[in-house]
């Protein structure tokens, strides 16, 4: 295959890396349609490469996920939403890893839901990465038992620009999209995120290479990722909360807590959006979706929890979603050259 539109490549240097949705300039413009290949760092800044790497030696809080970015959109202003479609997420490296973060993961003591019990000790994995393989190695630290995992990769952060002027954390998923650590988020899902400064202000980073449902001790199997992606601009329209579809299922992510808060702004968003979209009744689209949709649990780590509500298309009346934004965006990564 032979590329139709030519692909910028851009790596950030550490200077350029930004640590906050909303209060950087951005690094660079591009226009919709435009083909960019995407270097991110993975969420210890590269900083952490070995065993005896641990997080309270390798990274300073709030320096966590940084991201690639932000990016200009032309044409993006309040109230439109910017569609970005995944057109390949690759490691860019034969090596990952995951942690345990004292203070920090769903099953231990945190600063909000403080115990009396120490903090859990600190360990750092090193996984394997076999690209020929899709196969990541986990190896126990405690025993010589091993397993190969498949390699899955996807992005834990992408995000634009939050409104009213604010500036969020990287580690915060809400609105505007950010760390919401959805598995949804990987090669040939489109995610829509209401824009709400001009140019929208798009970020990406936190590579995750394999990560089961919940991110349960608060760290995936994180590294450095290759992405391809193209935009698109959805004039007058806006996403309260983001949208994600791929060829199989449209989908809504809730980000906030307690937990049953994000499972009811994802639900409510979705039903929602599928009630305006078809011309049926509310009630009916209630009934449909709780019989028929699936409810990936992303985090139950972060600052705020996230959950996705997924409808499958194939039992909706047909329709071309988001004004068929996702299929025009699939046919550019068709005709997109694949990386060796």
């Amino acid at each position: 295959m032979t590329a139709t539109t030519a692909i910028t490549r851009f790596v950030p240097t550490p200077e350029q890396y930004a640590w906050t949705f909303g209060g950087y300039e951005p690094v660079k413009r591009i226009r919709p349609g435009e083909l960019l290949d995407l270097f991110t760092e993975d969420a210890f800044a590269g900083r952490i490469r070995s065993r005896d790497d641990l997080p309270s030696k390798s990274i300073v809080y709030p320096f966590i996920n940084p991201q690639t970015g932000p990016f200009y959109v032309e044409g993006a202003q309040p109230g439109d939403t910017l569609a970005i479609h995944l057109i390949d997420v690759r490691p860019a490296r034969d090596w990952a890893v995951s942690t345990t973060v004292p203070l920090f993961g769903s099953l231990t003591g945190t600063k909000f839901t403080p115990t009396l019990q120490p903090p859990l000790p600190e360990k750092t994995w090193v996984y394997a990465v076999d690209r020929d393989a899709c196969e990541v190695t986990y190896t126990a630290l405690d025993s010589d038992y091993s397993v190969r995992l498949p390699l899955e990769p996807f992005l834990g952060t992408i995000g634009v620009a939050p409104a009213a002027s604010e500036a969020r954390n990287v580690l915060v998923p809400e609105a505007f999209g950010g760390n919401m650590d959805t598995p949804e988020a990987r090669a040939g899902t489109t995610i829509y995120l209401g824009v709400n400064v001009d140019g929208a202000l798009f970020s990406i980073g936190d590579g995750h290479y394999t990560m089961g449902e919940g991110e349960v001790c608060g760290v995936a199997v994180e590294g450095a990722m290759d992405t391809l992606l193209t935009v698109d601009v959805i004039k007058g329209e806006y996403c309260t909360w983001p949208r994600l579809e791929n060829d199989e299922f449209i989908m809504v992510a809730g980000s906030y807590r307690p937990l049953e808060d994000a499972f009811r702004i994802a639900h409510t968003q979705l039903i929602g959006w599928i009630s305006q979209e078809t011309g049926l009744s509310l009630l009916d689209t209630y009934q449909l979706v709780t019989q028929a949709s699936s409810s990936p649990i992303a985090n139950v780590c972060d600052a705020n929890y996230t959950i996705v509500a997924r409808m499958p298309k194939r039992f909706l009346p047909e329709r071309d979603w988001m004004h068929g934004v996702h299929g025009r965006l699939r046919a550019i990564a068709e005709e997109a050259t694949p990386r060796p």
